[in-house]
């Protein structure tokens, strides 16, 4: 199965094509997700575990049907996203805002590192199929093979606790 892992940041998963823009993070190409150095229907599985937010909305389509043409048919897009509708529960039962100031706007320790856009199930679903992907579903962390990377898709409030909190990806996958 060829593999393709978008944005590993330091989540570089062995048996994985790895690609990130960054330089200073461990990855086996280094190219911007909107211009991946690879031939039609390359993949079985792309996987983008919180990049998606990055870009700007018009982006967003762009960066989707760019993956979309690169799987293979069948193929399986993988994408985890910040959830706005958990964001918001957490939120309007805890007021604790600094808990959620990464996920609303990103890391931004540099210029890329800033979240554009906000999805929920619905919209992100609307935005898969407008680009051509069917058969979307939720996908489970711990039921994937790369379950034992801990990345975003993995993300929960209280932080880290993943037996009581809230996970606050939204972790969707769709067949092209």
């Amino acid at each position: 199965m060829n593999r393709l892992h978008i944005g590993p940041g330091n989540t570089y998963m062995p048996g994985w094509t790895n690609v990130d823009i960054f330089s200073n993070v461990r990855a086996d190409i280094y190219s911007s997700a909107l211009a991946l150095p690879y031939e039609k229907e390359t993949f079985d599985l792309i996987y983008a575990s919180h990049v998606l937010e990055h870009f700007t909305r018009y982006f967003v389509l762009s960066a989707l049907t760019h993956w979309r043409f690169l799987l293979k048919p069948g193929g399986i897009l993988r994408l985890a996203v910040p959830d706005f509708e958990a964001i918001c529960e957490y939120y309007t039962k805890n007021k604790d805002l600094k808990s959620i100031t990464g996920l609303l706007y990103g890391g931004q320790d540099n210029y890329l590192n800033a979240h554009q856009v906000a999805f929920d199930r619905v919209t992100l679903i609307e935005i898969l199929t407008k680009v051509g992907f069917s058969q979307i579903l939720d996908w489970d962390w711990k039921q994937t093979d790369h379950s034992n990377f801990d990345d975003y898709s993995q993300a929960y409030l209280p932080h880290m606790d993943k037996k009581n909190g809230l996970l606050m990806s939204l972790n969707l996958e769709a067949i092209k």
